[in-house]
């Protein structure tokens, strides 16, 4: 008996090894087996598949693929001060990959977990940053590192005023959360793109959207 498997495991999930399994979406792809290498909190799968090339050959290839659900995240701004409202904390992975201090400012964000994109940002932007979200806009849906992470994130943006911050904010500490929120001008926000200091992806994505087809682009 094999945790995830034929039995749950720490998350009450079975039946790890079948995502996959049926997709007939692409005709010129055949998965042949599924195997599930960790299941510790989120789900590290090994696919086995045969691909057809555009030659018409076929080649038996294997992918490694982390599946840690699907997320969403927002960009808060004031459209009278010409701000954003984002978020600073520490990354382990940015820190082990060379980021001076893993301590990255970001766009609230956070993984769905069974809600819908328009709940689950505005759950995660009233945890994060204290700020009630009405009804969010949306923006895109990208998928972030298709190479190897299933996850496909939700982009929203909202306005905010001092009127909806309640007492909340600063993440869950029982989750080991210590989220501080940074308010910047729009214009510094934009420059610190340029010169590295804001260097998360979806983050840089929101504010050049803003920058070009949302409340701050040149009308």
């Amino acid at each position: 008996m094999t945790a995830g498997l034929d039995t749950p495991d720490r998350r009450g999930r079975t039946g790890l090894d079948r995502q996959g399994r049926d997709l007939t979406g692409n005709p010129r792809v055949r998965i042949t087996d599924v195997e599930v290498l960790s299941c510790d909190w989120y789900v590290l799968r090994r696919t086995t598949f045969d691909y057809q090339h555009g030659d018409g050959h076929w080649s038996r290839q294997q992918r490694e693929t982390y599946d840690r659900g699907d997320g969403a995240t927002i960009l808060l701004y004031h459209p009278d001060r010409r701000a954003v409202l984002l978020t600073r904390q520490f990354r382990l992975p940015a820190y082990v990959n060379g980021h001076h201090d893993g301590m990255l400012i970001e766009t609230a964000a956070g993984l769905l977990d069974g809600d819908s994109p328009e709940e689950a940002i505005r759950r995660e932007a009233a945890e994060e940053t204290g700020y009630v979200v009405g009804t969010p806009e949306r923006v895109f849906d990208v998928y972030m590192s298709p190479g190897s992470v299933t996850e496909r994130l939700h982009f929203f943006a909202a306005p905010y005023r001092s009127t909806t911050e309640t007492t909340g904010g600063h993440g869950i500490a029982a989750e080991g959360e210590d989220i501080e929120t940074v308010e910047l001008p729009f214009e510094e926000a934009l420059c610190m793109v340029r010169d590295g200091a804001i260097a998360d992806a979806k983050t840089i994505m929101l504010l050049q959207w803003a920058a070009l087809d949302g409340p701050f682009r040149h009308r």
